[in-house]
């Protein structure tokens, strides 16, 4: 953790809807003009799209049959853990982009599903942003989590991720749902083992509970709405949050637990910014102090 420089990491694995809080974050620094340095987790992706279809065929023919981008050998946690080290030391270290289609490899004139060369960080930013699958990461050898001072977990019930993932990736890149299927499957153990325990290292914890059935994710036809969902917001420690001020903001929300506040789906990005954005200035007053 760094109080001169400090890192924001949101986690969340594919179809969670970590955008989402992203688009948040990004009005509290607009509004606040506050300079972020901004990590997109896919960036530190070990393998391009065409090395990883041969890497999941190659650890195929060893019987790894469950080889994913949730787990830690696809991934450079290592890099990214250096990355949240430096730039708390420092307020400097490298990134890079991966592009996810033709219009983000444009400007670049390479093929999507490729990285563009690593750089430095913009000098004198306020804080570092990151989004991904790896915020909050430890395994034997990587612990990406203490290097972060700020750790929000975005985690919808499973039926509905997958529901959220279904109609992503057939919508948005054209898989079939038998192929997005497979991709669930071929992941579940990385997500056992290396995204859920990430989210009780989170500090603030966002899960979206949808209130029509979605019992059969695979056939639903429709996301369910904002206002269609409930929206459960954890904190890890209740101290300094000002809950009564809350509840009186953000209308028709309650608490379940001391630590848990239930706020509607459609007023998920208010209790964002009424959460955040103290939270945030909090630690932007301690890098001035410091």
């Amino acid at each position: 953790m760094s109080v001169k420089h400090p890192v924001i990491a949101i986690t969340g694995s594919s179809g969670a809807g970590t955008s989402t809080v992203t688009k948040s974050f990004a009005h509290i620094f607009r509004r606040e003009n506050l300079s972020a340095a901004v990590i997109e987790g896919d960036s530190y992706h070990r393998y391009d799209r065409k090395a990883m279809k041969v890497a999941v065929a190659e650890k195929l023919k060893t019987g790894n049959q469950n080889f994913s981008h949730f787990g830690p050998d696809a991934n450079l946690l290592d890099e990214l853990e250096n990355l949240f080290k430096t730039y708390g030391e420092t307020g400097m270290g490298k990134r890079r982009y991966y592009l996810h289609n033709d219009e983000e490899a444009a400007p670049y004139k390479q093929e999507s599903g490729t990285f563009t060369p690593w750089l430095d960080l913009p000098p004198n930013t306020d804080l570092l942003f990151y989004e991904g699958l790896h915020g909050a990461a430890v395994t034997d050898t990587v612990n990406v989590a203490q290097y972060a001072d700020l750790l929000v977990g975005v985690v919808p019930i499973i039926n509905l991720e997958w529901t959220q993932k279904l109609h992503r990736d057939r919508k948005a890149r054209g898989y079939s749902t038998e192929a997005v299927v497979d991709t669930i499957l071929r992941r579940m153990p990385d997500y056992i083992n290396h995204i859920c325990p990430q989210f009780s290292r989170t500090h603030v914890n966002f899960q979206r509970v949808p209130t029509v059935d979605t019992s059969n994710p695979f056939v639903t036809r429709d996301i369910p709405t904002a206002d269609e969902s409930f929206v459960i917001i954890r904190f890890a420690d209740s101290k300094g949050i000002d809950f009564p001020y809350l509840l009186s903001m953000v209308h028709d929300s309650f608490m379940t637990r001391p630590n848990s506040i239930v706020v509607p789906g459609g007023k998920m990005e208010l209790a964002m910014q009424l959460i955040f954005t103290p939270l945030i200035m909090r630690l932007l007053e301690n890098k001035k102090r410091a």
